[in-house]
């Protein structure tokens, strides 16, 4: 109960916060991080949990699936279709060059084998634009750079996922029957997505029954329902969760826009109560012994993470492409390393990996170092494209995030469905 009262406090002073985050460098994120490093046993002593906790797991699990499936709602194939060559050239050619980066800095700097070095890379691969939310969410910002955050962020998450899986099974104990372990993540990540196909599905030959139909003011809950079966059911069958999640999304975008409409506002507030809470129970974890436990060469990792390889690896797959100067360095700079890497450095923590513990630790100080960069620098970044600051009139209210990610704290997050990034590349 502790627990809850200190989420509930965080929530009020951060709601209270939002109209300054949007201004300055303040994020709701970072104070839910802090909230939780303060009250965990690294200083407070208010919440006792680490990383085993089973709490840590089913949030983290919980808040993950809750925002793939909101995010998947946000892809729009239409604007895909008119808008994808930045893009592809971000998820083909610069996600695998940061994987790559992040795995030879980790194998020599860090001293961790080659197997559980990728692994590493591809944990800290996805990008999460809720850092970054004062420039994906502002219209003066050129479209194409807010769609090429906001895209790559949305898929690189699923991207990730197989590589994560495939390469905890080669590093962990059991590493000799990785044929058979690779036999059961197949069958996962393909029944995730014949799950994520046929739960919206099967909700929109319900609705097309005699009949049958929601009231104007339940109809929020009939996506919330689909979800909640396919998260029950994905656990039960020992589906994929995540790939579901992301796939019934975008299905039930597709197939039943209007219920998809009508859950919007109640999803991404779900979706960012659940990212704060886990950030909450993340930010406990975060204790003066973790970061003592992490070597100078792991700290080099982090820095390199951040400050280099990343932009590096953004700028090379952006060669010759048409956006100017000034947006591809704006772009390198926020691959903010984001929620689900939070969750994928939990899997590796409890997958009784040799190296675990290393890996675990230099994932979880470059997630926080990274949150506390990204997060505190996209206003005063924004205002190189002159953003204007929210009206002064209503101190306090801020427009909803559009997107589900969390501490979308500073301004609406539009996404690859949304006018504003829409616009061709």
């Amino acid at each position: 109960m502790v627990l809850v009262a200190v989420f509930g406090v965080a929530l009020l002073v951060a709601v209270l916060l939002s109209g300054l985050a949007a201004r300055t460098v303040l994020s709701t994120s970072l104070l839910f991080l802090a909230a939780g490093a303060l009250a965990g046993d690294g200083f407070l002593g208010l919440v006792h949990i680490d990383a085993h906790d089973p709490i840590v797991t089913a949030t983290a699990d919980l808040a993950l699936f809750t925002v793939l499936f909101t995010d998947g709602m946000h892809l729009a194939f239409p604007a895909l279709r008119a808008a994808w060559r930045h893009p592809a050239r971000a998820l083909g050619l610069g996600m695998p060059l940061a994987f790559a980066g992040m795995a030879v800095v980790t194998h020599y700097l860090v001293g961790l084998d080659w197997t559980t070095s990728f692994l590493v890379g591809a944990v800290l691969a996805p990008t999460d634009p809720v850092f970054a939310s004062a420039i994906v969410g502002r219209k003066e910002v050129p479209a194409r750079l807010r769609q090429l955050l906001n895209v790559e962020s949305g898929l690189n998450d699923g991207l990730a996922l197989p590589v994560v899986l495939v390469l905890i099974a080669a590093a962990g104990p059991t590493a000799a029957g990785t044929e058979s372990s690779l036999t059961v993540i197949g069958a996962e990540l393909v029944g995730g997505l014949l799950l994520g196909v046929a739960v919206p599905l099967l909700l929109t030959l319900l609705l097309r029954l005699p009949g049958l139909g929601a009231e104007a003011k339940l109809q929020p809950l009939l996506p919330l329902a689909a979800g909640t079966v396919l998260y029950a059911a994905c656990h039960l069958t020992h589906a994929n969760p995540y790939l579901a999640a992301f796939g019934a999304g975008a299905v039930l975008a597709a197939v039943a826009p209007q219920p998809k409409r009508a859950f919007e506002p109640l999803g991404e507030a779900l979706a960012e109560l659940a990212k704060f809470a886990a950030l909450l129970v993340f930010g406990a974890l975060l204790t003066p012994r973790l970061f003592a436990g992490l070597s100078v060469g792991g700290y080099a990792a982090v820095v390199l993470a951040i400050v280099l390889i990343r932009p590096a690896s953004l700028l090379l797959s952006l060669v010759r492409s048409r956006i100017d100067r000034r947006e591809r360095l704006v772009a390198a700079w926020f691959g903010p390393k984001g929620f689900a890497s939070v969750v994928y450095g939990l899997l590796v923590l409890q997958a009784g990996i040799p190296q675990g513990e290393q890996a675990y630790t230099l994932i979880a100080v470059c997630i926080a170092a990274s949150i506390v960069l990204h997060s505190s620098s996209d206003v005063p970044v924004a205002r190189l494209f002159d953003i204007d600051a929210p009206d002064a009139d209503t101190p306090g209210i801020v427009p909803g995030p559009a997107h589900g990610a969390p501490g979308a704290d500073r301004a609406a997050v539009p996404t690859a469905g949304t006018p504003a990034a829409t616009a061709d590349n």
